[in-house]
């Protein structure tokens, strides 16, 4: 059985578009998804990336929402971001280590994009992971504390040093074995590669 890993950052809109369609994918392969929640910039930055945000270039940024907007269109899917501030990915990145001991990460992951990005929810507000924590059965008060704590810190940590040293530069990228695919728009490639593989 093939093991889809895949790096992503609950603020990055272009991970949650991946996560439409990647699980469906790796059904139709008899694939796992293995998750790993990253810090987008730290990753950019180690790999030497110290360009601008897309929202600080007004052409990058103009062509990104229309680019959004054809996905979502494709998917049959919505991209709503919140007006309440930046996004705060720390905690759900972190939380998602919570989900994967339960061995809900897909669940979870799913869920809180569609309390985000799907409806509009604030990233990192800690009244949304709550609301996903009591979806999914949990204590939010456990995990709002894992979430926070130095445990927590220490193994997202750990997880962002071992993305990076295997080559992770941004979000989405989606690995199996040594192969590399970045980008929503490269799930075809993972798609036609679980294929031959499984073959």
């Amino acid at each position: 059985m093939a093991t889809i890993d895949f790096y992503f950052d609950f603020h990055s809109p272009y991970s949650y578009l991946a996560h439409c369609r990647l699980p469906e994918i790796a059904r139709r392969h008899g694939a796992t998804i293995a998750y790993h929640p990253i810090d987008l910039k730290a990753a950019k930055l180690a790999a030497g990336n110290t360009a601008p945000p897309t929202v600080a270039i007004p052409p990058k940024l103009k062509f990104a929402i229309a680019d959004f907007e054809r996905w979502c269109a494709r998917y049959g899917v919505s991209l709503t971001f919140s007006q309440a501030g930046p996004p705060e990915p720390t905690l759900p990145n972190i939380a998602t280590f919570f989900a994967i001991d339960r061995g809900q990460a897909a669940e979870y992951v799913t869920a809180y994009w569609q309390a985000t990005f799907a409806s509009g929810g604030r990233v990192g507000d800690e009244a949304i992971l709550r609301q996903v924590a009591a979806g999914l059965g949990w204590n939010g008060d456990e995990v709002v504390a894992y979430a926070a704590s130095p445990e927590g810190a220490v193994r997202y940590a750990e997880e962002n040093a071992a993305a990076q040293a295997r080559g992770v530069f941004g979000a989405p990228i989606m690995m199996v074995g040594d192969e590399l695919w970045w980008g929503n728009d490269r799930l075809d490639f993972v798609d036609e590669y679980l294929s031959e593989k499984i073959a």
